[in-house]
């Protein structure tokens, strides 16, 4: 892109790295894609560029004029408008942009909606915007001359450059100020150098670049991540691209399993013993469900959690938290004008009544609020009153920190004000001559540590210390000892005058003030405690939070543990344990006692565990003394060290293979332990070998591995796991399999069955249950799964009575709810044909009177038609069950006269099939009509005048009066038009209109059949009624005819060539 005309004044990325911009002194802009081609190009006519920004969307450019104005266009070059400036209000003269810098948001934002686009002008005025047009911008004075800004990799910090007025010379000093995202400001660098020119962060976000004369500089950046350190948990939060939330990792370094919490609004973490809190900004988008929160709008929350990141207790206030510090038993945090404290409770295990205090305890003043400016005497009960953080003051507080009886709050003038807990009260004032950053107290609350904003540690001493030489007591005298670039240090939780403090990249761990000789490390302390510094490489955690590797966890030892040990493997026990005596600490004792244990020095031993308070030590060199062999011992000692595989293989060696297998026990290893019994020569214990496989079944069923623990407990005979087992793997055989196998009345019995009753298997719930005598059970069972005629079975099998009155109970209960045909099915499950085929006639005239679907009524009626058939298949062979010595037929004449007693409803019976035949006929007419065979639907439309107590009589004749003029059969035309207009169920009108037709008709022609009158050719009644096709619908003359086994209808037999299905009943005819 070669112009000679002008010079390139800005360059910008989009944030996906796809597009370039590039513009001009002259106003030529170019956007070009990343492969080098030329996207578009454009001239803007007499405006002066200096500098360019991407939105994140890649939507928006903003191009910064040399007259400080800046211009938005979108993506293609069209102007949309001019931004306002709100920073320079009130500004004269000439000014000129330092810099334009979006952030895209490709790590996340510290919080919802956080502002992005930071603008700075050279007049040290900034302004920083959500969006590109924000009225309501966060607004900077920085007070200095800028050159350049930068943001860092995950918007949290915006770097600005340039040089500041010395107050004291008369010489400008370069300088780079931090800023937060809402203009809060974080840090200042002094550089060295006459004029710095640009600012640059490093990719990781770890190191910032400095443009000065010649030079570049590199500053290391210590970033103050939000974390902590709880019981062996690394608590560190970090923000993604696809969540507002932070995500909060609760790393434990021990097992290495994190656990993740997602955190709105997330402001800090804090944490002691075992306990974290985390301060976060109430979430308007949720009402509070607190009652304390709506007594008065709290809008921060501080939430107490276990290492495991489980809330377990919160509380809303009404102080901004920025400082936040906490004890074995308080939480205090500190907004810039007053305190809160919390006596916070962790319950184990709670009560109710004690649950009911906990929510009394609010009034018992566990929760106090104190501004800066009180004097409390410590004698009166604070109150929880959040209006006094309204009061401002002119000191504000700048830090804190506490310990059991202390409470030191840091104000900006260097103010120290020392305060005593648990009641609160004002003990005493200091006076630095600096402004601390970060306060710690050692163990005993005597020596407070400072770093102030600089990074200078100082140490200040808060008990009275007899000065040497004059005697005079003398408080607060900041010792003579200095220490540069400090950004963090932690006193030994055991030794107060132990503290390590990392000073640039080194580790400096001091005693008494002196320092032993530097680690090099960049690592956070997480814990300085038995002579051992633990800490974490958050850096390299952070470049990739999702998967934390134990290797950026490190421990360092401190030069007296390095030196004892030294000691004891070089000199020997006795010149050890003279050092120990001399630097007397329990961390080296117990490595005395260690090292005096492997050599069987049991003396020693006792001795080093009683100085170290150690009970099991000194109860394990008793147990050691009492044994005899010396190798017996060295094994015992192995074991102790946790070096089991040596210990075994001394008991293998002693021939006590008992030994071995009572410590792989021990250690729960049983896969061990079956080697160990299935190895030896002897037998095997049989119960320890039982164990041992079901101890490892349980290990595979533990990790839900069911195959394989079914193996083992196969083999320890362990039926309840098994079933289990069986259970989960679905494996319904093997479970059948198990029933059948255990003894009647196995106390195993009734959970199987419970199994089997889940999945629907009823037969073998059922046998289970009778298996261990519970008919009841299975009854129960069967009812619901609706396999009633089981049910009935069962029950009449073990002479239960209830089951009729549970029966029509539940029947009733469902015609209650209008399920009619569920209760059908229900009769016809429990074999009480007859009643499901009243239901089904009833239904079937029911669905008849619609007058809708004929094909669903003949359906209707053919299934109730079943039922009855089925009922008499049912009398039958009940009767088939009693007859003996009877002979068939009188057995069967006793059935029919037993049937005819018990049945009251004899339409059902004796008719079952009539509306079945009548709608048959009806659709069967229409259907031989509509195919032209109309002689055929005459004859049954004809036979159709048998069931006008099914079918109503109008549809009937009228039918027949159709069929029979379309068959020019105008003789029996004319007699259904008779029958038609005599009908009592027609009004006036309709009969007129009958009467109106069949004149229309028989005008043209004459009522007279022109075949032999086939009304009479049907021979009626009588015996002589002959049997009806239910294929054609004609009568049957013939001898040798088919009838269809379950409706026991006939159709002429070569009709039925064509059939597969009986045409009535749709039974099979194969």
């Amino acid at each position: 892109l070669n112009r000679n005309k002008s010079v390139v004044r800005s360059m910008s990325w989009n944030a996906d790295g796809q597009k370039i911009c590039i513009v001009y002194e002259d106003g030529a802009v170019i956007v070009g894609s990343v492969d080098g081609n030329r996207i578009w190009g454009k001239e803007l006519k007499g405006i002066q560029l200096a500098h360019v920004a991407w939105s994140p969307d890649s939507k928006i450019l903003l191009f910064g004029m040399a007259n400080g104005e800046i211009h938005m266009y979108d993506n293609l070059g069209n102007f949309i408008v001019k931004m306002i400036m709100n920073c320079l209000v009130n500004v004269t003269g000439a000014i000129s942009i330092a810099g334009i810098h979006w952030y895209p948001g490709t790590e996340g934002y510290v919080e919802p909606d956080c502002p992005c686009l930071a603008i700075c002008f050279d007049n040290g005025r900034c302004q920083i915007m959500r969006y590109e047009n924000d009225e309501n911008p966060v607004l900077i004075d920085t007070g200095m001359n800028v050159v350049s800004i930068q943001w860092n990799r995950c918007g949290s910090v915006l770097a600005v450059a340039g040089s500041q007025r010395a107050v004291s010379q008369d010489k400008d000093v370069n300088v780079v100020q931090f800023y937060t995202p809402f203009g809060e400001h974080l840090r200042t660098l002094k550089v060295p150098g006459k004029q710095m020119t640009a600012v640059s962060w490093e990719g990781a976000g770890l190191r910032i670049g400095l443009a000065v004369d010649s030079f570049i500089y590199f500053a290391n950046i210590r970033p103050d991540y939000k974390w902590g350190y709880c019981s062996n948990t690394v608590v560190y939060a970090y923000t993604r691209p696809d969540r507002l939330e932070y995500c909060v990792v609760f790393w434990d370094t021990k097992n290495n399993e994190k656990y993740v919490k997602y955190v709105k609004f997330l402001m800090s973490i804090t944490t002691c013993g075992d306990f974290c809190i985390l301060a976060t900004k109430a979430d308007d988008s949720h009402p509070q469900e607190d009652a304390e929160a709506e007594s008065m709008s709290a809008r921060y929350v501080l939430v107490l959690c276990n290492s495991i990141g489980t809330p377990l207790d919160s509380k809303y206030i009404d102080i901004d938290p920025l400082f936040v510090t906490m004890t074995k038993t308080h939480v205090i945090a500190a907004s810039k004008e007053a305190f809160y404290t919390w006596q916070y409770r962790v319950a184990k295990k709670l009560t109710a009544m004690e649950i009911n205090q906990v929510a009394r305890t609010r009034k018992e003043g566990r929760e106090r609020v104190y501004h800066i400016d009180e004097t409390p005497s410590g004698s009166t009960e604070g109150t929880l009153d959040f209006t006094k953080a309204i009061t401002a003051t002119r000191d504000p507080i700048c830090c804190i920190t506490a310990t059991d009886k202390t409470l030191i709050v840091g104000r900006e003038s260097g103010t120290i004000q020392r305060y005593s807990l648990p009641n609160v009260g004002l003990v005493q004032k200091y006076v630095l001559n600096y402004r601390a950053y970060q306060l710690s107290l050692n163990c005993n609350s005597s020596r407070l540590a400072i770093i102030d904003i600089t990074g200078v540690l100082t140490f200040f001493d808060i008990e009275v210390r007899i000065s040497e030489g004059s005697g005079q007591p003398n408080v607060g005298d900041p010792l003579k000892f200095e220490r540069k670039d400090v950004w963090d240090m932690k006193w030994a939780n055991d030794n107060p005058h132990l503290f390590a403090m990392m000073e640039k990249t080194r580790m400096y761990v001091f005693r008494n003030l002196d320092p032993e000789e530097p680690i090099q490390t960049s690592g956070y302390i997480c814990n300085f405690e038995d002579l051992e510094i633990k800490s974490v490489l958050l850096d390299e955690i952070l470049k990739d939070p999702e998967h934390p590797n134990k290797d950026y966890l490190i421990n360092f030892e401190i030069r007296s543990l390095r030196d004892s040990r030294a000691l004891i493997e070089k000199v020997g026990i006795e010149d050890a344990s003279q050092f120990i005596e001399d630097n007397p600490h329990p961390r080296l004792w117990r490595l005395l006692a260690e090292a005096a244990l492997q050599k069987l020095d049991l003396k020693t031993a006792e001795q080093a565990f009683v100085r170290c308070k150690d009970y099991q030590g000194i109860e394990f060199v008793k147990r050691l003394g009492n044994l005899q062999s010396e190798s017996m011992k060295q094994a015992e000692v192995a074991a102790y060290f946790g070096r089991f595989e040596e210990a075994e293989r001394m008991y293998l060696d002693m021939d006590r293979r008992d030994l071995a297998i009572s410590l792989r026990i021990k250690l729960g290893d049983w896969f061990r332990v079956l080697q160990l019994l299935k190895s030896g020569s002897g037998d095997a214990d049989d119960t320890l070998l039982e164990q041992a496989y079901n101890a490892i079944g349980d290990y595979f069923a533990d990790r839900q591995k069911w195959v394989n623990a079914v193996q083992y407990y196969l083999q320890g005979r362990n039926q309840e796991r098994l079933a289990e087992c069986y259970y989960m793997l679905e494996d319904y055989e093997g479970l059948e399999r198990l029933a059948n196998s255990l003894p009647e009345n196995h106390k195993l019995l009734p959970d199987i069955g419970q199994m089997f009753a889940t999945v629907g298997m009823c037969d073998q719930t059922v046998s289970a249950y009778l298996k261990c005598n519970q008919p009841k059970a299975a009854v129960d069972t069967c009812v619901h799964l609706n396999q009633w005629n089981k049910a009935v079975e069962l029950a009449k099998n073990h002479n239960m009575k209830e089951i009729g009155s549970l029966l029509s109970k539940y029947a009733s209960h469902l015609l209650e709810k209008n399920k009619i045909l569920e209760a059908i099915e229900l009769y016809r499950k429990a074999h009480h044909f007859l009643d499901a085929a009243k239901l089904m006639f009833k239904i079937a005239d029911e669905e008849a009177k619609k007058r809708t679907k004929p094909l669903r009524v003949k359906k209707l009626y053919v299934l109730a038609a079943l039922l009855v058939e089925n009922y008499h298949g049912q009398m039958k062979t009940t009767q088939g069950k009693n007859k003996g010595k009877k002979s068939e037929a009188t057995s069967a004449l006793d059935g029919l006269l037993e049937e005819d007693a018990t049945s009251t409803d004899n339409r059902v019976i004796d008719n079952a099939w009539r509306g079945a035949e009548a709608y048959h006929f009806f659709l069967l007419a229409q259907r031989q009509l509509y195919e032209g065979y109309v002689d055929a639907a005459m004859r049954t439309a004809l036979h159709l005048r048998d069931y006008e107590d099914i079918i109503p009589a109008v549809e009937i004749y009228s039918l027949l009066a159709i069929c029979s003029s379309a068959n020019r059969a105008f003789g029996s035309c004319s007699k259904a038009f008779i029958k038609l207009e005599s009908l009592d169920s027609l009004s006036a009108e309709q009969r007129q209109l009958y009467e109106d037709l069949a004149l229309e008709i028989f005008t043209k022609y004459s009522p007279k059949d022109n075949r032999k009158s086939e009304l009479d050719s049907i021979p009626e009644g009588g015996e002589g009624k002959l049997p009806t096709c239910i294929v054609t619908g004609r009568p049957i003359s013939e001898y040798q005819f088919w009838m269809c086994n379950i409706c026991k209808h006939c159709a002429l037999e070569q009709e039925l060539t064509n059939h597969n299905f009986c045409p009535l009943c749709h039974s099979s005819l194969a």
